[in-house]
C-alpha cells in the first residue's frame, strides 16, 4: 500500500524520499531546539547526521535544515513527523533516527530533560522498544 501526504487542498499526494527526510530532520531540529539553546555543537551534530544518513551534500543539508526549522517551528504536535516515519521507515531506520536524536542532544556535552523526553516520545510515537531506546543513547554516547 502506498503512503500518501494530505496537501493542502485536502487530497492525497504520495510521500516521497524528501517527505522523509524532512520528517526526521524536523524531529531532529524539534530535539536540538528542546532546551531553547540550539548551540554550534548541537548545529553541526545536526548537519552531520543528516549528511551521513541520506548522503547529502553540504548545500543540500543547509536546505533540509532551512525546510525543517520552518516545518518543526509551524508544527502543531510530533505525530506530523512521527507518522511520516512509520509510513516510510524500516526498524533499522527508526532506530538510526533515535540514535541520532541522541547524538544531537548529547553534542554540547548536556543532556537537557526536554531533549531526553522529545527523544523517549519519538521513540515511542514509531514503536520502537524501550531496549532500543536505551541502546540507541548508549550508542550515541560511546561515539
Amino acid at each position: 500500500m502506498e503512503s500518501r501526504l494530505n496537501t493542502s487542498d485536502g487530497s492525497a499526494a504520495p510521500l516521497t524520499e524528501d517527505d522523509k527526510q524532512l520528517a526526521a530532520a524536523a524531529l531532529l531540529m524539534e530535539v536540538a531546539a528542546a532546551d531553547t539553546v540550539f548551540d554550534d555543537s548541537e548545529l553541526q551534530a545536526f548537519k552531520q547526521e543528516l549528511e551521513q544518513t541520506y548522503q547529502l551534500t553540504r548545500e543540500e543539508v543547509n536546505e533540509l535544515q532551512s525546510r525543517a526549522e520552518n516545518r518543526q517551528e509551524d508544527a502543531t504536535s510530533l505525530f506530523q513527523f512521527t507518522q511520516i516515519v512509520n509510513d516510510q521507515c524500516s526498524r533499522e531506520e527508526k532506530f538510526a533516527l533515535v540514535k541520532s536524536m541522541w547524538t544531537i542532544a548529547l553534542a554540547d556535552g548536556q543532556l537537557d530533560k526536554y531533549e531526553e523526553h522529545i527523544i523517549r516520545r519519538v521513540a515511542e510515537l514509531v514503536y520502537l522498544s524501550h531496549t532500543d531506546f536505551l541502546v540507541a543513547r548508549n550508542a550515541a554516547r560511546s561515539e
